[in-house]
């Protein structure tokens, strides 16, 4: 999924003007010999070998980047959100947006899918917290807040541009199609800072991610309390979390595939199956190793949405999410 957003970089839906620009297309006049995927892969060997060495650490050697990036990312949805208030402010308002359209359902259910990047790292935030009598507070507060920011970032956006682009920082560029337009924003500096926004959100998510599924594999492959050779432990693990998505992502240009693929079918499994699955399994080995004492298993942190009924619906819903997602992919193809 984040090599598809890094596709999306270069080959984002729209054209020049009346030019339709393609992946064999110059992506400078000065230099005709580099088309636009010949510099998509250049910068893309460029964002492997840059960030790609972060899988092979830990995460706790990672905070002082995650610190910038946090702040990176702050700055940018803040900045956003003043210059689309601005124009508000103006009475620029392009934005008409309906208040409810019906056949945006299938769609939304996609959105919901990408949700999950909301809640990814919540072990990473619980794990460290030695005093979780108030965990349920903290949760509440961090994900209102998250609504909030998302809630502005939204509306003032769909009330401030005519047509949103589907990389949403591209909306604060000038369009050379429509020089007469007042750009939302005119100072390039701001503009360059927006435009680099999604590769500063990716050099902190990617290294994260990569983490997580070299654990995962060597939880999968791994005989648990075993010594294993520190070029199978420290080489082989993190060149299997790093090899697969960036050869994915250099041998397809076709962004519509990548991220429906990554994102809304993996995030599925992802978001739905596999929490589903875990929590089932994990009560029934609870079950096994206290047997029928209930107030031994029984944690006053719980969710309470415990019961397997839930994780059945769950199940049920990832259903329903995917064959929305296949609807809406169909009737995009067929438009």
């Amino acid at each position: 999924m984040y090599m598809g957003r890094m596709v999306s970089l270069f080959f984002n839906k729209g054209a020049a003007c009346n030019e339709t620009l393609t992946g064999d297309s110059p992506c400078w006049a000065s230099v005709p010999s580099i088309t636009r995927a010949d510099a998509y892969r250049m910068f893309l060997a460029c964002f492997a070998l840059l960030l790609g060495p972060f899988v092979f650490f830990n995460i706790q050697q990672m905070k002082y980047l995650q610190v910038f990036t946090a702040l990176i990312r702050w700055l940018s949805f803040f900045t956003m959100i003043v210059l689309a208030c601005i124009q508000l402010a103006k009475g620029h308002d392009r934005g008409n947006p309906q208040l409810a359209r019906f056949s945006g359902i299938p769609m939304l259910f996609g959105v919901c899918v990408y949700s999950f990047m909301c809640h990814h790292s919540l072990p990473s935030i619980a794990t460290p917290i030695s005093n979780k009598s108030r965990i349920h507070s903290l949760f509440a507060a961090d994900y209102s807040l998250i609504l909030v920011f998302y809630l502005v970032l939204s509306l003032t956006g769909v009330f401030t541009f005519a047509n949103i682009k589907d990389l949403y920082t591209l909306n604060f560029q000038p369009d050379p199609c429509f020089p007469s337009i007042d750009p939302v924003n005119s100072v390039d500096f701001i503009g360059y800072f927006l435009a680099l926004f999604p590769l500063f959100a990716l050099s902190s998510n990617f290294p994260i991610v990569g983490i997580t599924l070299r654990e995962n594999l060597k939880t999968l492959f791994l005989q648990e309390g075993r010594v294993y050779p520190w070029l199978v432990d420290r080489i082989l693990f993190p060149v299997m979390a790093l090899l697969p998505p960036v050869t994915i992502a250099m041998v397809t240009n076709n962004v519509e595939i990548l991220v429906s693929i990554t994102g809304s079918y993996a995030g599925v499994v992802i978001q739905y199956i596999v929490p589903a699955c875990l929590v089932y399994l994990a009560q029934r080995s609870v079950r096994q190793r206290v047997g029928g004492d209930e107030t031994a298993s029984k944690n006053k942190h719980r969710s309470p949405f415990g019961h397997s009924l839930w994780m059945l619906f769950i199940l049920v819903w990832s259903v329903v999410c995917v064959v929305a997602i296949t609807v809406n992919h169909i009737i995009e193809a067929s438009a």
